[in-house]
């Protein structure tokens, strides 16, 4: 992994980690390195955050500094710049967001013609330019230098190509939704009401700052609440650039990214669109899928954690289905990343056509207990834990304890100082005391970020 981007692009506190001249120089690198073939179009898109407007002009002077053309589809979820790169033709897309983290980080992700997200390859060029301060000898002039196109029919676009890729009738459904006052807070509402749905909604007044802020995705208890005190079907809350979403059965219960892939997995196996019948999932992936999968006669490959990594695989042996348990899910029949709201439609679509509530849904798959504890660390040693020898014994002595009943994952964060500790078994024998005790341990040998 790079220095710049992680899994997931460049990201960091705005004006502190990510300025408007690194903004800048992204802009101008990244646009030399994705137009050596041809030139063209870039699209940028943005989610709500204050400092999206400052970050979006320096790394638009940065591109049209290098002769390319902006189209700038304002606020705008990531899934819809992956789509719009496509339906408008453009060289590559932009999204300006830091997706489920506090309004302060902003970041900047690249999709190509295609709208997928950058391989690391193409990423290592954009930062090899960057971190060596390579000059970039392209200063185009006169009528040579690139300009901005405002396009204002974006978000008509993507809600007319959602609508036209699930024919759902909502009418006598009733929805609650949590916009987490992110990129999502005007067209999620709006699809709904288009497709006669009753929606009851919260969290679309975005100040700026509020993005993600106890709501959305990552604070499910607000949608729980929402929907049991509305009595609504089913709840749907997305993070700030709306690539992932967690929804809510009637009965107030979490259904998250597994068991999202267990019921949308089921259905296109039983109408015959589960492609090579198998899903992809992640290391983070709970062996209650696995299970419930296996006994639906349903492969399952795992992943390293990130929507690219599925991607990926997806994209390799020909897969349909594949998404995280945080909520990414991927349908490759529809789009090239993570799409919360067209993953809701889905939900919508499954819970019409079998007439069964989503309570009944949630339960086909049961959760394996599974805890995740962070172990705070310097950020440049989050790998050593896997050449440290105490570390590694220490593992193998915790999963020693399951009998072949669970697991120990331990990976890196891809964005912040942490290293993240989960443990999963079929009981739970104290694994939140098992998983704290790991960490510390962890934390211990190889430093603490204090």
């Amino acid at each position: 992994m790079g220095k710049l981007f992680g899994t997931d692009g460049v990201r960091g506190i705005a004006n502190k980690d990510l300025t408007p001249e690194l903004a800048y120089k992204i802009g101008r690198a990244g646009a030399y390195i994705l137009a050596r073939e041809k030139k063209g179009k870039i699209v940028v898109g943005k989610d709500t955050r204050l400092s999206g407007d400052m970050l979006e002009a320096a790394l638009t002077a940065g591109i049209c500094s290098m002769g390319l053309d902006v189209i700038s589809v304002g606020i705008m979820p990531t899934p819809a710049v992956a789509y719009l790169t496509r339906k408008y033709e453009a060289l590559a897309g932009v999204v300006i967001s830091a997706s489920h983290n506090p309004g302060e980080y902003n970041g900047i992700k690249f999709f190509d013609s295609k709208g997928f997200k950058l391989p690391d390859e193409v990423e290592e060029e954009i930062e090899d330019i960057i971190l060596n301060n390579k000059e970039l000898n392209l200063f185009p002039t006169g009528e040579n230098i690139g300009r901005v196109i405002v396009e204002n029919n974006g978000r008509e676009d993507y809600i007319n190509y959602l609508i036209s890729i699930i024919d759902l009738d909502l009418t006598g459904v009733k929805i609650a939704m949590d916009c987490g006052h992110g990129a999502l807070y005007k067209i999620g509402p709006e699809i709904i009401k288009r497709l006669g749905g009753q929606l009851i909604v919260i969290n679309t007044e975005p100040t700026g700052m509020n993005i993600n802020d106890n709501c959305g995705s990552t604070n499910p208890e607000m949608i729980q609440e929402l929907v049991i005190k509305e009595k609504a079907h089913i709840g749907l809350s997305f993070d700030g650039d709306g690539d992932r979403i967690i929804a809510v059965d009637e009965l107030g219960n979490i259904v998250d990214g597994d068991h999202i892939l267990a019921i949308c997995g089921t259905y296109l196996k039983e109408n015959g669109r589960l492609k090579n019948n198998t899903i992809v999932g992640t290391i983070m992936t709970n062996m209650g899928l696995d299970l419930y999968l296996q006994e639906k006669g349903i492969n399952i490959v795992k992943t390293k954690v990130g929507d690219r990594y599925i991607l990926e695989e997806m994209i390799k042996n020909d897969y349909v289905l594949g998404g995280e348990q945080s909520g990414h899910i991927i349908f490759l029949d529809y789009n090239t990343t993570g799409d919360g709201l067209a993953t809701g439609l889905y939900l919508l679509k499954v819970m019409k056509e079998t007439g069964k509530p989503m309570s009944q849904l949630n339960k086909l798959m049961t959760d394996f207990p599974q805890v995740l504890v962070n172990a705070r660390v310097k950020n440049e040693l989050k790998n050593k834990y896997k050449e440290n020898k105490e570390i590694i014994e220490k593992i193998k002595e915790v999963e020693n304890l399951f009998q072949g009943q669970g697991r120990v994952v331990i990976r890196p964060s891809g964005t912040e100082p942490l290293v993240r500790v989960m443990i999963e078994a079929k009981e739970d024998i104290g694994l939140l005391e098992i998983a704290s005790d790991l960490a510390r341990f962890i934390e211990e040998r190889i430093g603490t970020d204090t």
